[in-house]
């Protein structure tokens, strides 16, 4: 570029620029309103507070799937080999704890399973065995723990499967469950 060209090309530029008044900031407004720090660490410190008002649990009540109190109950998660649900319903994987449900309301079955499922789940155990009962209803209706134990057992995260027991552990009244494991730490499975 010659210098004629350049003196050119600052004067046609200063020419244009007349008036304007430099910013003297140097950033751009986004619109956006500014971060509230303390707002901010209040929420992180509220997020971490364990509350013991309200446990959500990720079970839904909104669709409970009625089965009847001699129903035969079977359910696997996409992926389980039906070789290892046939040895679950036949009996051959031991369950290494059991939980029983009887005469409990429905939200107490409920935070009861959610806790038992928990402690499984810490302890890495593989099969658990869980009595929800079938007996019928006053009102003629079908077994209530029965039917959202069926329920809720498809929506949990560590549920792989489940099936009714053999009679010698409680037939239709109970289901054997077979749960995912994480693999601890120097275990050889």
């Amino acid at each position: 570029m010659t210098d004629n060209a350049y003196d050119s090309d600052n004067s046609l530029f200063a020419t244009q620029m007349r008036g304007v008044k430099r910013i003297q900031h140097d950033r751009a407004d986004t619109g956006k309103p500014r971060t509230d720090r303390q707002q901010l660490n209040t929420r992180r410190l509220n997020a971490t507070v364990r509350s013991n008002e309200l446990k959500v649990d990720g079970l839904s009540d909104q669709f409970v799937i009625d089965v009847g109190a001699e129903d035969e109950l079977y359910w696997a998660r996409d992926g389980v080999q039906e070789s290892q649900m046939r040895k679950l319903k036949a009996g051959q994987v031991p369950f290494e704890g059991s939980l029983d449900l009887h005469g409990m309301s429905v939200e107490k079955a409920r935070e009861t399973l959610w806790a038992f499922l928990e402690e499984a789940t810490r302890l890495e155990i593989r099969c658990v065995r869980v009595t929800h009962g079938k007996a019928a209803r006053m009102d003629g209706k079908r077994p209530m723990i029965k039917s959202h134990v069926n329920t809720w057992l498809r929506q949990h995260p560590q549920a792989l499967g489940f099936t009714s027991c053999l009679p010698r552990h409680g037939g239709a009244g109970a289901i054997y469950l077979l749960l995912k494991r994480t693999m601890l730490e120097g275990r050889d499975e």
